[in-house]
Formats: C-alpha cells, structure tokens, sequence
C-alpha cells in the first residue's frame, strides 16, 4: 500500500493473511476466515512493528499496510 494511512481513516481488506491477530491486550491469532476480503473498517490507532489496529463489523484486528487500502482512493 502506498497511501499513507492515519488514524480514524477508513480502509478496506484487499488481501488476508494466514493468520489474522486480534488487538486485545492479549492478542491472539485467529484463522483469516473471521474476516473476508473487502470488509471495510476504521483505523483506530498504530502498534509497534508495523500494524495498524482496525476497527471492523467483528471485533478489532492487528494488520500489516500491504493488506489493507483506503476507502476512495483507487
């Protein structure tokens, strides 16, 4: 993804991981099935290492840039 993301933007899942990571205190790994390709969600905040914490329909997973791509933008 080359657009720059913020907080409080909102994006779109355009690929899924092999696992997807919640953004409990504790996270924990789930199998990508608890998302599916296009769900759209709002950026909550940024974690360390490179994730964005993203709010969707289903609870609040930790993803990398490369799988996610901003609402609007083509």
């Amino acid at each position: 993804m080359s657009q720059k993301i913020s907080m409080g933007d909102r994006v779109r899942l355009v690929a899924l991981p092999s696992f997807i990571k919640t953004a409990d205190p504790m996270p924990m790994l789930r199998p990508p099935t608890v998302l599916s390709i296009g769900a759209e969600g709002v950026v909550v905040n940024q974690r360390p290492g490179n994730y964005w914490s993203v709010r969707f329909a289903n609870g609040t997973f930790l993803l990398e840039p490369q799988y996610l791509q901003l609402i609007g933008i083509e």
